[in-house]
């Protein structure tokens, strides 16, 4: 094969791969709105406007495109250096930290960040388990803010995703296959996880599970599993979202000299030691005692205990 055909080919395979990621960005950019559109849904909250719609879509496409010129960016790095630079950390810190703070500065505004003294330090072993509530795509982005590294969970098929899933993927993240809880899945959940915090790395939960904001779902047992297997401190964080966040007339706003937006706060509590002795029950409660204590009430509030009676509570 002459150097003329391989040039031929590799042009051939980056205008598919060049359509695919353009239309994959953009569906994915599209439930994401929709995804958001059924959060704010509710009645006692600000239905997205169609501005908010297309903050949304943006903020997940300048997600895509800055994470996978980052990605190419620290897998050239590693090539270049044979393998010997930390792609991992490289993947977290400077890619996805980067990323998170470009988009949620450029779509939703200033972020807070209160009670900086709880955080542990870098090199804390075994790493903490960071716990969270979770009632918007924008919380997985302002907890870059928290300026430490961790791990998420996340679906294994996120791998499709241009970008995101490179990302994820370069940055050890532990991604696993939920359709039908597939028992060997979970497993690996946990598998992973006690190992990245047995090596240093903090896990980062969203123990509610899928995001909402009209009431306060159930906390399931994966984050407290994790810390009792490996007596990892738990540390509870509240993230304060305005119910304007998306609606509101910023970063255009700036144009005619308008003040920024209320800013998201993230609160960081004491964090909570855990001996391995304690029953999940005992600190799933104390977790949502924390991380409740400094939101405000949602109108609904039928959910609203650490536990319950759902069945799938190992995620």
């Amino acid at each position: 094969m002459d150097l003329s055909t391989v040039q031929s080919v590799a042009v051939l395979i980056g205008k598919i791969y060049g359509i695919y990621a353009v239309g994959a960005m953009t569906l994915a950019a599209a439930v994401a709105v929709r995804q958001e559109y059924k959060i704010w849904q509710p009645s006692s909250l600000p239905s997205l406007s169609i501005w908010g719609m297309i903050k949304v879509f943006w903020f997940n496409i300048v997600w895509f495109v800055l994470c996978l010129v980052g990605s190419i960016l620290i897998s050239a790095k590693w090539c270049l250096q044979l393998g010997r630079s930390d792609i991992e950390y490289e993947g977290n810190q400077w890619v996805e930290a980067t990323v998170a703070r470009i988009c949620v500065t450029l779509f939703v505004g200033p972020v807070r960040v209160d009670g900086t003294e709880h955080l542990p330090p870098n090199d804390k072993n075994p790493a903490p388990v960071y716990v969270a509530n979770h009632e918007s795509q924008i919380d997985v982005g302002v907890v870059y803010y928290l300026g430490r590294r961790f791990k998420w969970i996340a679906k294994q098929s996120v791998l499709y995703l241009p970008g995101v899933g490179q990302i994820m993927w370069l940055s050890g993240h532990v991604l696993i296959q939920r359709q039908g809880r597939n028992k060997q899945s979970v497993s690996n959940l946990f598998e992973k996880s006690n190992a990245a915090v047995q090596s240093g790395v903090p896990m980062f939960f969203f123990p509610q599970g899928t995001r909402w904001i009209a009431n306060r779902r159930e906390f399931k047992d994966g984050a407290f599993k994790v810390a009792l297997d490996n007596k990892s401190t738990l540390i509870p964080l509240s993230i304060g979202l305005p119910r304007n966040a998306w609606n509101c007339a910023y970063p255009v706003s700036l144009l005619w000299g308008r003040s920024t937006p209320e800013p998201i706060t993230i609160t960081v509590h004491p964090s909570i030691p855990v001996k391995g002795t304690e029953s999940r029950d005992e600190l799933k409660q104390r977790c949502w005692d924390q991380i409740y204590s400094v939101l405000v009430p949602p109108v609904s509030t039928s959910s609203a205990t650490a536990g319950g009676n759902d069945s799938d509570k190992n995620k």
